[in-house]
């Protein structure tokens, strides 16, 4: 017995590794420095064990509070949004047509291209200079220019906009493969009892979809919390800290101020505020999933 469950265990080892190394490992490791005072730029002070004194900082800090505000509305805002428009995107690829398969390359394409490129593109399309979004308000022959990413009111929907055009094709891709999960039985009979279309999306697809929705829920939140790329291409957290989401306001404390352990805490606190939401989301989609017979 113990010689056939060897195998499995030498091809699960790397897996185990992996995740240890590149995952639980950073983690850890996190966790222990944001306990710790260390700054780059003065080496010399060496790691003084502060306690819990860089989380009091953190909850004191007005920047840092700013910055929570700043990614609770960018995920508040984009992660409903791309679910819808990823619900619509699902609807539309889930019907028979000819050219569907073609359609669903073609949409998958923005979530394909690396955020990198992406928020390059979007940085171009808001030049207030030659970008193709003053190009379409203005025209090319006027003199008149505006620039949304240097607008404090502009530069964080400008942002939610690049997000929601590379993500959407991501939840709809998931909730996709959800509709093709509801057995087409289930619509026949609605047609027999004259259910009109919204009768069958709301008693039948919203309710077996609950699960798909609960985890391109899940999935864009918890990308949405960490959205970092975007942010430094596109705006660098300016102007006048708007776009300074909590992700990228650990990364300048840790890289630009040299301020590890600080760095360190916020690190923290994003990935407990990502648990604390994925386990809410588990515990909801458990119970729309999961129905307790009564007791006899």
């Amino acid at each position: 017995m113990t010689n056939r469950q060897d195998p499995v265990w030498r091809f699960l080892l790397p897996s185990f590794l992996f995740i240890g190394v590149f995952s639980l490992y950073p983690i850890i490791e996190s966790f222990r420095l944001s306990f710790y005072r260390m700054i780059l730029t003065m080496p010399w002070l060496g790691a003084k064990f502060v306690g819990w004194e860089n989380y009091w900082d953190l909850a004191t800090d007005p920047v840092a509070r700013g910055s929570f505000v700043t990614s609770l509305l960018f995920v508040a805002v984009t992660t409903p949004i791309e679910v819808l428009v990823g619900l619509a995107m699902a609807l539309v690829l889930n019907e028979s047509f000819h050219g569907r398969g073609w359609l669903r390359a073609i949409v998958l394409i923005p979530w394909a291209v690396p955020t990198v490129v992406s928020s390059q593109m979007w940085r171009f399309i808001f030049n207030d200079r030659y970008g193709l979004f003053n190009y379409l308000i203005f025209g090319s022959a006027t003199q008149n220019y505006w620039a949304p990413l240097a607008e404090p009111g502009l530069a964080l929907v400008a942002v939610m906009l690049a997000d929601i055009w590379k993500t959407s094709s991501f939840a709809g891709l998931i909730l996709l493969a959800g509709l093709q999960g509801i057995p087409g039985e289930l619509y026949e009979a609605a047609d027999i009892d004259g259910a009109t279309t919204w009768q069958k999306f709301r008693h039948v697809t919203l309710p077996l979809l609950k699960s798909a929705l609960l985890l391109a829920l899940l999935f864009r939140t918890i990308d949405a919390l960490k959205v970092f790329d975007l942010v430094f291409v596109m705006t660098q957290g300016g102007p006048a800290d708007t776009t300074n989401i909590l992700q990228f306001y650990g990364y300048k404390k840790i890289f630009a101020e040299g301020m590890i352990g600080y760095g360190s805490a916020i690190a923290v606190a994003v990935f407990a505020i990502s648990l604390l939401l994925s386990i809410l989301y588990l515990r909801m989609s458990g119970a729309g999933i999961i129905r307790r017979e009564p007791a006899k």
